[in-house]
């Protein structure tokens, strides 16, 4: 079972962001599958997608999945989420919820499942968008660890169509003696710069990053998705 794990960005914030279209599914191709800067699929390239309801209340619920490679046969990421999202005022904006990840593939894979809460808030003006976003497991990977994520994100559009965003996220074992990365650390920091546009309806980023663990999957890199969003 790998040490890291992708959490539900893109689907996620798909999901708030449209939480009054009702049915809606994304497809998504991308060079490398990473959570925080760190590979999911062994760099490798990875086919993702995700199916979405969203309600006129801002309640939204949902799956994800992904291809995934980790040190056993795990190779199915099949991820579930319920949240709301809520507009505050003209500035501010709240999304939370909670997620259940689960794996496949290998005869061990479910004894890394695992529940995830999270709280996202943002702010828009006119230098932009900002977000303050949090996550908390109280059972990382089925270690019975405490895990926590914390990042600000800021984005801004340098031109019609245009959007570069960056992003620093801290990760963080609560329990050390049961939950520690391979470089035997109990938190990292992931930095990240995104290049986001979007092409006959198709989404595309182009993103560099880097982290502070130091072992082959979570060193610098370049990654590029493309994506699309159906309305059922």
């Amino acid at each position: 079972m790998t040490t890291t794990k992708h959490l539900l960005f893109t689907a996620l914030a798909l999901a708030s962001t449209n939480a009054m279209a009702d049915w809606s599914t994304t497809v998504t191709g991308a060079s490398d599958y990473t959570f925080n800067g760190v590979s999911q699929t062994q760099d490798d390239p990875a086919i993702q997608g995700s199916l979405d309801y969203g309600f006129d209340s801002g309640v939204y619920a949902g799956s994800w999945a992904s291809n995934v490679d980790f040190a056993d046969d795990t190779n199915l990421e099949w991820d579930f989420y319920v949240g709301k999202f809520i507009t505050l005022n003209e500035s501010w904006s709240m999304d939370y919820g909670i997620a259940y990840y689960s794996y496949h593939g290998d005869t061990n894979s479910s004894d890394g499942n695992y529940p995830e809460v999270y709280s996202k808030f943002g702010f828009t003006n006119e230098l932009g968008q900002t977000e303050f976003n949090f996550w908390y497991s109280w059972d990382y990977f089925g270690t019975g660890a405490g895990h926590t994520i914390a990042m600000i994100a800021h984005s801004v559009e340098v031109a019609e169509g245009h959007t570069l965003r960056a992003s620093f996220d801290v990760s963080n074992s609560l329990d050390g003696d049961k939950y520690m990365w391979d470089a035997g650390d109990k938190s990292y920091y992931h930095y990240r710069l995104a290049y986001q546009t979007s092409v006959e309806g198709f989404n595309l980023e182009l993103a560099a990053e880097n982290t502070s663990l130091d072992y082959n999957t979570a060193d610098e890199r370049i990654v590029f998705s493309v994506s699309r969003t159906f309305s059922l």
